[in-house]
Parts: structure tokens; sequence; C-alpha cells
């Protein structure tokens, strides 16, 4: 926890770009019946009923203190569509001489999935640019791409989309009002914090002894 509280607490440099990435899916929907048109006193009414037309799997990074994101829409979450999604991010910053990568322990999410997906050359070269910074387990608050995910289910999911093109094509319109706002987050939760926050997430040595020390683990 504390590695990605000192990863926030660190300077701003463009050299080093901290970057939280996170996935999620959504499922595709459509209207069985067609809403009912606005009218004056009365809001656009909508059938409950809804046909489900599949899911969409959606990888997700955003510089927090930059104030830019993207979001990559696919059928699956593979390591090999992960792997497609470091490629990206490396190339969204050409400058940066090294990006400090936020993410979960998801399975899929490991330096080894690049190895799988391209050539060895290729693959040692994307994973040179990154440091990897894992959040600990139920820690996935820690990752700032969480907060993202909220407004854009409040923003642009929060209704039914039927097809995978529609989706690609909100998605892309809500990234670009985003970045062109530059929408950045300020973290002012320090590993000092958390120490006073959270005692419950420390181990505490007791001595017993002259010679031995006994490690206590609170449990919360």
């Amino acid at each position: 926890m504390e590695r990605v509280l000192r990863v926030y607490g660190r300077p701003l440099d463009p050299r080093f770009p901290v970057v939280c990435l996170d996935e999620a899916g959504t499922a595709l929907r459509e209207h069985v019946r067609d809403p009912l048109p606005m009218e004056p006193g009365h809001p656009r009414r909508e059938d409950y009923e809804e046909e489900r037309r599949g899911y969409a799997d959606l990888f997700l990074w955003v510089a927090p203190f930059l104030g830019s994101r993207q979001i990559t829409v696919t059928h699956r979450h593979t390591k090999q569509e992960f792997a497609r999604v470091l490629r990206e991010l490396v190339t969204a910053f050409p400058q940066a001489e090294r990006i400090t990568l936020v993410l979960d322990n998801l399975s899929t999410h490991q330096p080894g999935a690049l190895f799988e997906a391209f050539p060895p050359e290729e693959a040692a070269a994307i994973d040179a640019k990154l440091e990897w910074v894992f959040t600990p387990k139920h820690g996935s608050w820690l990752n700032l791409a969480e907060l993202e995910w909220s407004v854009l289910r409040r923003q642009c999911l929060a209704r039914r989309i039927a097809d995978a093109v529609t989706l690609r094509q909100e998605i892309a319109a809500w990234v670009a009002d985003r970045n062109a706002e530059r929408v950045t987050y300020q973290w002012h939760f320090t590993p000092e914090d958390a120490r006073q926050a959270l005692p419950h997430a420390y181990p505490v040595v007791s001595p017993t002894n002259a010679t031995t020390d006994e490690i206590v683990i609170r449990t919360a």
C-alpha cells in the first residue's frame, strides 16, 4: 500500500508519468420497445424490458496528474489484449523515459503477457519502459482508475447501448471531452495518514524476550 502512496506523492514529471490501468466489462443492451419521446412536463420514458446483445470488455488507463486517458473496447480480456493495450500506452507517451504503471494483481496483469503476445525483442522494449506497481489485495481503491470508472459509468454507460460500434463511438466522444478539459486528480492521502487511519493493515513487532521478536498481526 505504501509503495502506491509514495508513487502518488512523487513530484510531477512528464518524463516519468504515473498511469493507472484497470479493466471492466459492460453488457450490451437493446430496447425491446422504443422509448416514449420526451413531452412537455414529462421526461423521456423507457420500458424496463431489454434484450442482451453480448458483452464488451473495456481497458481503461488514466494519467491522473497529467489529465489524459484512453479506453480500448475489446470482446474479451486475455493476456494478448492486455499486452496490446500496454503497447498503445507506451506509444501514447513517446517522450517518457519510464512510465509508472499502477494496476491490480489480476492474473493477466503480468509482464509475461508481453512475451506471449509479441516477439521477445519488442516485448522486452515495452517492458523496459514500464515500472510495475501493484495494489495490495483488497486495495483496489488505491488505483485512481477506479475513480475514472465511476465517472464513465455515470456519464456514459448508465443507459442502454446495443452494439460494440456504438459503444466505441460513445466512449471515444467521452474520452475526447475529458482529455480536452484535461481533467486531473489530486491525491492527499500519504503513508503517514495510512499509518494513522489504517493501523490494522500494519504488523506490530512485540518483543517477547531479549533475543527473539514475535510478530503480532492485527486483523480488522
